[in-house]
């Protein structure tokens, strides 16, 4: 009866659902929490009150109404409330997504709002959809299970208040605020996205941009639609509120797919509580990254987890139901949703759709050699995956590699070295290969648990999963990037190795079979385990920097031995701690899994303890983004019609022994307008070239034209760049070089400031 109960709880049954007697107040009390939280954060780092209101007015109305509607007519039969709601604001975004390119494509983009009624006026005339606004037939969610949710989503709500929100401000308000390198990039994009599709590169004027861009359109359609102003979108409200979807997804797709609800939360707390396992007072990238930072580095990434997330568990649905699961099926209607996602997963991330369709292809290899069989829905899958996939490589990105090539272990080979003897060498690959899997998998070892529970025979959505889960750190071990971007492949097979991993923590948690008390106990020590570390870390000064190719591993090694000597002497006294607790015994397991998948809990906290001793929330490469800059480009958008060209002078974030170290983004992320030339380092055709950052712009003539509107200035010439390329206004950022004295005759002089110039062609 014990062990029945147990599973009941687990399983969302008889023991373990919600109540729906319980009051409204006490039902919603959760998720109200979680969005005091996320408001608290934001007021915290002067988002104002109105802004927050209208954004969440655009949330409600414009993305989660319109895609709950939408998901509530393609499910079968509904299963739970935050369900509907997590996976219609998945669904919303994909249809925003539409509504936003032919609004644009229309030009028409101020008239975005409008985009909701092409869904909420048929649901609202239509008998047949009509019923889809009731909120009927579903299954309250376990108390816990959503305190548990909310907790998660507070404390990443915390991180990213230490490690972004509060050390990035909306507008820079001094010359010496520091912002890591990437985000203006970013920025540029999401201004682009207000008025082009498709976009253009914003740093060269006309120039495609062949890239993953659609999680910037999702900032520039949230800016448009709600009113707010683009910035205060993309360093305060965008990141957060993806964030805390994110995790809502990662909990209910857990659930859909393994049919135990407290398998998905412990999935979205793997996902966004747990860091990479060995991760040092700030300062270590070990593989290419750093915690979780990437979630606010780069905002695309966690955009494309929102429509991963329920990818998965709609391929869930398709590849083979897990057994026992009292989660009612999507139907029909998960063909659809995973089209949907499919689509807009192509252009989220480029890491996405690749990564599904070696889960499904490992699905059809492992089914065809164990059971003889190809099932036809995963070769539809597969299909569908694959005629993403080329849509991808053939429209969006048109081919271009942005620098990915063939190369195996590259990710791994700087730690290694070179001019060893070859014993020596293997043993360091054999060490910096097991520092890998430590730091970047160790939060999915219940995968390994649930292997050994299933005695290797894992039914077919199991084998789907562990298919994504691998094939995410196999690309990356296969290509090479000089950006070290291939670490987003495992980033991508995280989507799956967290549900899975969850999975295997949920059976082996169930086959001990512990009670109340049990559980109580066994979730006070993992979160005992987790402050021990995080303080110790904390405690410990800072390693000092080593030559060896393979010291910045070492840290991580030395945690590992030292961890598991620990483990092997609790293992050796285990016996006689279950003779003084006998309710011990049969549970050393669980322990050592749940000890295990928090070891990497003091990611998060270190992460954002670094933010206070670097000046832009981490140790990263950075940009300068002085105020008199910004003020300047302000000026421009808000003076400029959205067709408009800029030129400017600055070119470079820095010059190096004479050589341009293009990546300079500032102007067209501020003024949200194409710039004839700026930074061209991150243009797809320089990415991967030799030279990095530091390659010749590929158009002399354009840039020789631009400059010489500075620094010789003729009418003619003026005229040239007005005609021809549709620059009407000139920065010029005297710091870099002082304008030509003949400019103020030939153009207007609309604005000044202690650095800056702004001038109007005429």
């Amino acid at each position: 009866p014990r062990r029945r109960a147990t599973a009941d709880r687990a399983t969302g049954g008889p023991a373990g659902g919600g109540d729906a007697r319980r009051p409204a107040a006490l039902r919603y009390a959760p998720a109200v929490a979680g969005y005091a939280v996320v408001v608290a954060a934001l007021l915290a780092t002067g988002t104002p009150v109105f802004d927050v209101a209208r954004w969440t007015g655009y949330a409600l109305l414009a993305v989660l109404l319109p895609g709950t509607l939408v998901f509530r007519a393609l499910r079968r039969r509904p299963h739970t409330l935050v369900e509907d709601v997590a996976f219609g604001a998945a669904v919303g975004l994909v249809l925003e997504l539409a509504g936003w390119a032919a609004f644009t494509a229309a030009g028409l983009p101020h008239l975005l709002w409008l985009w909701p009624l092409a869904v909420l006026v048929p649901f609202a005339v239509v008998p047949r959809l009509r019923r889809h606004w009731r909120a009927t037939g579903h299954t309250p969610v376990p108390t816990g299970w959503a305190w548990a949710l909310a907790g998660v989503v507070a404390g990443f709500t915390g991180y990213l208040y230490e490690s972004f929100l509060r050390v990035n401000p909306v507008l820079p308000t001094d010359e010496g605020q520091a912002q890591y390198i990437d985000l203006a990039f970013q920025l540029s994009l999401a201004g682009a996205a207000t008025h082009q599709v498709p976009l253009d590169v914003p740093q060269v004027a006309g120039e495609p941009l062949h890239y993953h861009w659609f999680g910037f359109a999702h900032f520039a359609a949230a800016s448009l639609v709600s009113g707010v102003d683009l910035p205060t979108v993309f360093f305060r409200l965008g990141v957060p509120t993806l964030c805390a979807l994110a995790a809502v997804l990662a909990a209910v797709a857990g659930w859909r797919v393994t049919g135990r609800p407290y398998a998905g939360v412990a999935a979205a707390a793997l996902m966004f509580t747990v860091g990479e396992f060995g991760y040092e007072n700030g300062i270590r990238q070990l593989f290419g990254t750093q915690a979780t930072f990437i979630v606010w580095g780069s905002p695309s990434m966690t955009y494309s987890w929102v429509l991963l997330l329920p990818l998965v568990a709609a391929l869930g649905e398709l590849v083979g139901r897990a057994r026992g699961s009292t989660v009612p099926a999507l139907g029909r209607g998960a063909w659809a949703l995973a089209a949907l996602f499919l689509a807009a997963s192509t252009g989220a991330k480029a890491s996405s759709v690749p990564v599904v369709l070696a889960a499904l292809a490992f699905t059809a290899a492992v089914s065809l050699a164990f059971r003889r069989t190809l099932p036809r829905a995963v070769l539809a899958a597969a299909g569908l995956a694959l005629a993403a996939q080329l849509f991808a490589t053939a429209v969006l990105f048109a081919f271009e590699s942005h620098g990915v090539t063939v190369d195996p272990f590259s990710g791994l080979r700087p730690y290694v070295g070179t001019d060893r003897p070859a014993g020596t060498t293997a043993l360091l690959w054999v060490a910096v290969s097991v520092a890998f899997l430590l730091n970047l998998q160790l939060r999915l070892a219940g995968a390994v648990a649930l292997l050994r529970l299933r005695r290797w025979r894992l039914e077919p959505v199991q084998v789907f999963l562990l298919g994504g889960a691998l094939a995410g750190p196999a690309i990356y071990l296969l290509v090479g990037h000089p950006g070290s971007s291939n670490q987003y492949f495992t980033r991508a097979g995280f989507a799956f190795g967290v549900i899975l991993s969850a999975w295997g923590w949920a059976e082996l948690v169930d086959s001990a079979a512990l009670g109340a008390r049990g559980r109580a106990l066994l979730g006070a020590g993992a979160a005992g385990l987790a402050v021990l570390l995080t303080a110790v870390q904390l405690w410990r000064p800072a390693a000092s920097p080593s030559t060896p190719a393979y010291a910045p591993v070492l840290p991580l090694l030395t945690w590992a031995a030292a961890l598991a000597a620990v483990a092997l002497l609790v293992g050796l006294c285990w016996p006689a701690l279950v003779g003084r607790w006998p309710g011990l015994a049969g549970r050393g397991g669980a322990v050592l899994l749940t000890a295990a998948l928090v070891a990497g809990a003091p990611g998060l906290v270190l992460d954002a303890a670094a933010a206070h001793r670097f000046p832009n929330g981490g140790a990263y490469p950075v940009e300068r983004m002085p105020a008199t800059r910004v003020a300047a480009a302000r000026y421009v958008q808000e003076h400029s019609a959205p067709g408009d060209v800029v030129a400017t002078n600055a070119h470079c974030r820095a010059v190096v022994n004479g050589w341009c170290d293009a990546r300079s983004f500032w102007v067209s992320a501020y003024t949200e307008r194409s710039v004839l030339v700026e930074g061209w380092a991150f243009a797809p055709r320089m990415v991967g070239l030799p030279g990095g950052p530091y390659a010749p712009f590929w158009d002399a003539g354009r840039l020789r034209a631009n400059d010489a509107a500075f620094t010789a200035p003729t009418a003619a010439g003026l005229a040239d760049l007005r005609d021809t390329y549709g620059v009407r206004w000139l920065v010029v950022d005297r710091r870099v070089a002082p304008e030509s004295p003949a400019l103020g005759t030939l153009a207007d002089l609309r604005y000044t400031n202690a650095r800056m110039a702004v001038y109007r062609l005429r």
